[in-house]
């Protein structure tokens, strides 16, 4: 009964997957400031990140609304930039594992006041391949081809989960660490009282006694 299950959870993961490849985002940019938006990828992993800019229906097209654009790594290493631009398209492959953070914002050749909206579709691992690439290059096609995605589709499930158990035994890891310092802090604690009170006993009795009152 349990294995039924599970093998029906990972079905539906990949059929899921399979259908929604990708998804696009629509981004509000203030007139000021900067919009972020992160992903949780591990490293070795391929990235594609396509935006581009919709623009107002107010735009001079002589001078038009441009973006500057910041992608970092979870270390603040950068993997991308540009500036003044409309649209534009960045690949790398990531080497850190941890949130990757992309950055947008307006140029200062904007109307005061006017904010923008851009369109970010963010591809990563599986979704990120040119299967139209993949098939040409290895002459298949048809039922062929897609067993080949949905097989890369069930290794890169596969890879998400060892990821996600191995992030889980580290956060177990850190959790009964903590644990047990807090547990010997404690006991610090507890016997550093216990010191302090027989301390003060002591010096009360000797007290007492200097005073002939015991």
């Amino acid at each position: 009964m349990a294995e039924s299950g599970i093998m029906l959870l990972a079905a539906t993961m990949i059929m899921m997957w399979w259908a929604t490849p990708s998804q696009a985002i629509w981004l509000s940019l203030p007139s000021s400031g900067t919009k972020c938006v992160s992903e949780e990828i591990h490293n070795n992993v391929v990235v594609l990140l396509d935006y581009s800019l919709v623009l107002g229906g107010d735009d001079d097209p002589s001078h038009p609304t441009t973006i500057s654009v910041r992608v970092s790594s979870p270390y603040g290493q950068n993997l991308y930039y540009q500036e003044k631009v409309t649209k534009g398209q960045s690949a790398f492959t990531t080497s850190e594992t941890g949130a990757h953070v992309a950055c947008f914002w307006l140029d200062g050749n904007h109307q005061e006041g006017a904010g923008r909206t851009i369109d970010i579709d963010w591809k990563i691992g599986i979704t990120a391949k040119d299967w139209d690439s993949v098939a040409k290059k290895e002459k298949i096609e048809g039922v062929e081809l897609q067993l080949r995605r949905l097989e890369g589709i069930v290794n890169a499930i596969h890879e998400n989960i060892i990821f996600l158990k191995e992030r889980e035994a580290k956060m177990r890891e850190v959790s009964e660490t903590t644990n047990s310092r807090v547990a010997w802090f404690s006991l610090m604690s507890l016997g550093v009282c216990i010191v302090v009170a027989a301390l003060q006993l002591w010096h009360l009795q000797h007290f007492f006694r200097k005073k002939k009152l015991i």
